[in-house]
Parts: structure tokens; C-alpha cells; sequence
């Protein structure tokens, strides 16, 4: 299997590239930084224009997979002591069709206490937005990695958030798991219907 980077699938992507015109600066920026940081690490990401999506549903016809092959990268803030303010983060990998078992998630990390953080906190903890938060790229101003978990039921070709609006990344799981030791076990639950 090819380890680096797709040419073919990352071009326009770029700075002077034909997503110039669609891509903010900021989101330009983010897509540059999780591409460096994907080709450090030797995984290869292929990309997909979409369109909005009101639904996973809607998200997972936009880019033809099963809703479950959709994963959620979500930013939790765990608090690190009972008797400081201090928190770190964790990033969890959900698939589409279910949701964060928070308990099993705090077992796992070892933490007592542990939240979604705001959308702003998101961006501070990962340089992305919400909506197009993945693990590539994904630090602190500081440089900062966070610890990635991820739900066991996750294999094969899934796809992410690419670090920007509009854009879909797939990737294949074992890969990104290997390549930025991603902790697997049981965690989530069945989402509700809707």
C-alpha cells in the first residue's frame, strides 16, 4: 500500500491550486497544515468536494458510503486533577451511526471528568473548525498533540473532515490508527433514531 500523500487526489488543494477560489485562507491554511502533518507521518488521504448536509444521511450519500463509515472526530476537555483548574484534551473517533459512551471514554483515558468542549475551545485545541476537525493536523498553537481514541467497531476506508467546509477525506483507518497510535476499544453506544 502507497504511504504518502495521493498527488493526484491533494492537487488544487495548494496554495495557487483551482480550490484557491473555493477555500478561505483559514481553511487553506488547516487543509496545508493536516497534508504536512498526514505526509510526516507517511498515511495517504484522498479528497472529495461535497456539498452541505443537513443530515448523516444526506452526508453519507454526498460522498457514497454507509453513515457508519463517516467518523466523527470529536474534542473533549478532561479535567487532568480534582484540585486545579489544569484540563487537557482528547480526541475521539466516532463512527456517524452512533454516539460518545462518555463513561467508557473517561474509564479509558483515565480521567474522572470529561466534556465537549465549545466550538471556540475546538478550534484552540486543534487548529480546526468544528465540522472539519480530524487528527491530521490537529494541535494547539503551543504544538500540543492530543491523545486519539477511537470506537473498535471502526475498519477498513472511512470517511473524515478535511480541515475545511465542503471537503470530505478518506482515509484508511488501520493506517491512521498505526500511524498516530490510536487507542481502540468499545466506545460508544447506539445513536437514537433521527
Amino acid at each position: 500500500m502507497e504511504t504518502t500523500p495521493d498527488p493526484a487526489a491533494t492537487a488544487g488543494l495548494a496554495a495557487g491550486g483551482p480550490a484557491d477560489a473555493i477555500l478561505s485562507e483559514e481553511d487553506r491554511a488547516s487543509v496545508e497544515r493536516l497534508l504536512r502533518d498526514a505526509d510526516a507521518h507517511g498515511v495517504q488521504l484522498r479528497f472529495i468536494r461535497r456539498g452541505q448536509a443537513n443530515s448523516l444521511q444526506e452526508a453519507a450519500a454526498a460522498v457514497g458510503v454507509e453513515p457508519r463509515e463517516i467518523v466523527k472526530t470529536l474534542v473533549a476537555r478532561a479535567k487532568v486533577t480534582q484540585t486545579t483548574k489544569e484540563h487537557s484534551y482528547v480526541l475521539a473517533l466516532i463512527p456517524g451511526d452512533r454516539q460518545v459512551d462518555w463513561a467508557k471514554l473517561r474509564r479509558l483515558a483515565g480521567m474522572k471528568k470529561m466534556s465537549m468542549t465549545a466550538p471556540e475551545e475546538a478550534v484552540e485545541a486543534t487548529g480546526h473548525r468544528p465540522g472539519t476537525i480530524t487528527p491530521f493536523g490537529a494541535e494547539s498553537a503551543e504544538g500540543v498533540r492530543w491523545p486519539i481514541y477511537a470506537d473498535e467497531s471502526i475498519t477498513g476506508r472511512i470517511a473524515m473532515g478535511a480541515g475545511a467546509a465542503g471537503l470530505s477525506l478518506f482515509v484508511d483507518s488501520a493506517a491512521l490508527f498505526a500511524a498516530y497510535d490510536v487507542v481502540t476499544a468499545d466506545i460508544t453506544r447506539t445513536a437514537p433514531p433521527g
